[in-house]
């Protein structure tokens, strides 16, 4: 298996005018169309009554929507409800993460997953990586696409990828070391945990060789305090991107870090206005709908992704896909609206990592009488305590300077001038906040508890 196109390929369609690039989406949707008619599943009588060929790229609207609910089974033994194919024509079976209800299995055919690995050959132009690279993958061997996906495109590519599934942190660290990394592979929370326990391990994750970070998984990686608290930790450029997995790899960061390029090629993006629901404007608050055109086996089709999102037509730079200035911003049923302000987990993420005291936090969304509030819990960070020698990787000592500790008042009021909103913070003991190596869970709503 390798990338099916060429870099020069790629490069060529970044570059195409929006009207040359909707003829080759339209191309590409009339002939998953076409299929899906003939095909099983859902699609079949979603679209029996949409005409058998749009003549431009803006017809799609004319197109039911899809969300995660009409993808559901009836049964939990049964893979999600858009597939196409007998189910021995299938070769990957992977599942969501479950955190916004039950696991959803999806199924990709061979072709399928070829999709996938052409389109991620995207993410690593834009991050540089070449054949001549050694990629650490700090992810689980769980059904967790985005792991498989990565490291598949990878091998294509030619470069040396150690899975480091099942590993603790530590073992992770000395695997960097021992492979001589030049790229690492993870979600933007765990780069940053594993930046502090390279720490206290007594090593400067700086001095371990790795030159370029890809996160994915949640957003961050478009955050510039995420951003820089990331590459400032491991001396490392950061590239971000962004999927599902029941839609597919549809975004990557660009070279700057100021958000990602919607793969407009192998995805038709939607932008509907928040406010009112129409095509959003320049730089609008969106909500994102998605369309893929190469996984005929588990397709979507004006898929409501839940993400929010700004787009921009008029960014400024070779790569002319659709631009999401800032990346994805949060999720539309993460929302807030705290005494009149709109208030997203990556707008705090943006205030508390920026803290070179805070080492993790956790924010709950309560009521209080008819009104929403924040409870916003701060781990701070300490110095790390001496670690036996013997157990540390053999890398030089890290000489970073530990932050001053943190206060409640500080972070407060942090909070207060750069979001425009008081809120309650309380400090946690050090080491009590849950720490993830996949999606994290900082957030908690408890709006509809009693």
């Amino acid at each position: 298996m390798s990338d099916s196109l060429a870099a020069t390929d790629r490069r060529r369609l970044e570059g195409l005018d929006r009207a040359a690039l909707e003829a080759v989406q339209l191309q590409k949707l009339n002939g998953l169309l076409a299929r899906l008619r003939g095909a099983g599943g859902m699609y079949r009588e979603l679209l029996a009554d949409a005409p058998t060929r749009l003549d431009r790229i803006d017809q799609i609207a004319g197109l039911p929507f899809t969300d995660k609910d009409a993808l559901i089974p009836d049964t939990d033994d049964q893979p999600a409800r858009n597939h196409t194919a007998p189910l021995e024509s299938y070769v990957r079976l992977h599942q969501t993460s479950g955190t916004r209800g039950r696991p959803l299995m999806v199924l990709d055919t061979a072709l399928d997953w070829q999709w996938w690995i052409d389109c991620w050959a995207f993410v690593l132009d834009a991050a540089g990586v070449t054949r001549r690279d050694r990629a650490v993958l700090a992810f689980s061997f769980g059904p967790f696409i985005g792991f498989w996906s990565a490291f598949d495109a990878l091998a294509a590519r030619g470069v040396l990828a150690a899975p480091a599934g099942g590993m603790g942190s530590a073992a992770r660290i000395d695997l960097i070391r021992r492979v001589r990394a030049s790229v690492l592979l993870c979600t933007p929370t765990y780069a940053m945990r594993l930046a502090d326990e390279a720490v206290a391990l007594g090593c400067d994750p700086a001095g371990l060789g790795v030159e370029r970070i890809i996160v994915a998984g949640e957003p961050g990686g478009s955050v510039p305090a995420v951003r820089q608290r990331i590459e400032q930790a491991w001396g490392a450029r950061l590239t971000d991107h962004s999927g599902a997995s029941e839609v597919g790899p549809w975004g990557y960061g660009d070279p700057a870090g100021r958000g990602l390029h919607v793969l407009e090629s192998e995805f038709i993006a939607e932008f509907l206005s928040v406010e009112s629901g129409r095509p959003a404007a320049e730089g609008e608050l969106s909500h994102l709908i998605l369309t893929s055109l190469g996984r005929w086996g588990s397709p979507v089709v004006r898929y409501r992704t839940g993400d929010l999102v700004r787009p921009s037509w008029r960014f400024e730079g070779d790569n002319r896909f659709v631009h999401l200035a800032g990346g994805v911003l949060g999720r539309a049923d993460d929302m807030l609206v705290i005494r009149g302000v709109n208030v997203f987990p990556s707008a705090i993420d943006a205030v508390l990592l920026d803290l070179p005291g805070v080492a993790e936090y956790r924010v709950t969304a309560r009521k209080r009488g008819a009104m929403d509030d924040l409870l916003v819990e701060v781990e701070p960070r300490t110095a790390p305590s001496p670690q036996d020698s013997s157990s540390r990787p053999s890398v030089g000592a890290s000489e970073l300077e530990w932050p001053t500790p943190i206060t409640p008042q500080q972070v407060a009021e942090q909070l207060r001038l750069r979001i425009g909103l008081s809120v309650e913070v309380t400090m946690a003991p050090p080491g009590s906040l849950p720490r993830s190596e996949g999606k994290s869970r900082r957030f908690i709503d408890k709006r509809g508890e009693s």
